[in-house]
């Protein structure tokens, strides 16, 4: 089994990797769903959840439930040798130590958009997470910073820009699962 870590900061464009890595049958967890389905059980805010979860388990936390649900997931597939397992969302330099030790092939690519654009996509994508004030768009990236995602990007086997509009995206992705993942 493949298991590929792809890391970015809200808005840059991680989920179209997941949707093309769906439409060629690989297997997708969200870190973030894992996070926005605790914040619903609870009844708080995203953001919150992400930083009490570490503060009560520790900091591999959602690597150990992402870990746990390939495992769960593999289990289910005829197959799961040849499987590809896509983890969106990667934010610490604990989860990429984690996803290591675990899957001996672990490839870990990041995405990156300056702040103005991923600010402008996140207005428009209008996820409840999301916020149409640059203030706290920067707040957030700012938690995101503090999980230690700075370190995760620069520690990445690849980088996309993914700034020059979206057909060229779509080509780099197409490009990354031809070359790279499959």
């Amino acid at each position: 089994m493949n298991v590929v870590g792809i890391s970015g900061l809200p808005g840059s464009g991680k989920s179209l990797v997941s949707k093309i890595a769906k439409k060629r049958s690989n297997i997708v967890i969200n870190m973030g769903d894992l996070v926005r389905k605790e914040a619903k059980k609870r009844n708080t805010d995203v953001g919150e959840t992400a930083i009490n979860l570490r503060k009560e388990q520790g900091e591999y936390v959602l690597a150990k439930l992402t870990i746990e649900k390939i495992k769960n997931e593999s289990l289910k597939l005829k197959d799961s040798k040849n499987s590809i397992f896509l983890i969106e969302g990667i934010r610490s330099q604990f989860e990429v130590k984690m996803f290591k030790e675990n899957f001996k092939d672990f490839i870990l690519i990041s995405i990156f958009s300056s702040p103005s654009t991923r600010f402008d996509r996140l207005k428009n994508r209008k996820r409840d997470d999301d916020s149409e004030e640059y203030e706290n768009f920067l707040k957030r990236d700012q938690r995101e910073l503090n999980f230690g995602i700075g370190n995760v990007i620069a520690s990445s086997d690849f980088i996309i820009i993914n700034e020059n509009g979206l057909d060229e995206y779509k080509n780099q992705i197409e490009d990354l699962f031809d070359n790279i993942i499959n």
